[in-house]
């Protein structure tokens, strides 16, 4: 095993560090369009999750344009980005190394939320936290669909 293999995980932490609820969608659709993840995810199989998962992620979209909206770096908004990527970096993780695959995920997420947090404040300074939320969401969203596609990639569920 290489650490090219834990490569989906390190990237998911990163989606994660930007939005703390895409991770999570990403896999939810990619559940849904069949696609197996490399590592073990029993949640995906739960409707409920994949529902919530999925409600969740458009939630956060347009609850960032709010200017009510907290920073991504106060606990609240650090815990939602630990507790996503850990279940995303597991998941696109290598079989039985679901554990290294979290800790990376969360390990890049975590200051990556300062670094990324920073790059929105000047964004907002010069083009509006609408507009730049909405550059920030369709980079994000890509790179967190990209990210889990190329993690899933061969792996389908068997049709029934």
């Amino acid at each position: 095993m290489n650490i090219a293999s834990f490569l989906p995980s390190v990237l998911i932490g990163a989606v994660a560090s930007a939005r703390s609820m895409t991770p999570m969608a990403a896999l939810a659709g990619a559940h849904l369009a069949g696609r197996e993840t490399p590592g073990r995810l029993v949640l995906l199989g739960q409707p409920l999750f994949t529902a919530g998962a999925l409600a969740m992620g458009v939630g956060e979209l347009a609850g960032d344009k709010m200017k009510s909206a907290p920073d991504r770096t106060v606990f609240l908004g650090l815990l939602a980005r630990i507790l996503s990527a850990g279940i995303a970096g597991a998941a696109l993780a290598p079989r039985g190394r679901e554990g290294t695959g979290a800790g990376l995920a969360v390990a890049t997420a975590v200051p990556l939320a300062y670094l990324t947090l920073e790059g929105r404040k000047r964004a907002m300074d010069e083009i509006g936290q609408t507009r730049s939320g909405l550059i920030e969401d369709a980079l994000i969203v890509a790179a967190g669909v990209a990210v889990v596609a190329f993690a899933t990639g061969r792996r389908q569920r068997p049709s029934r």
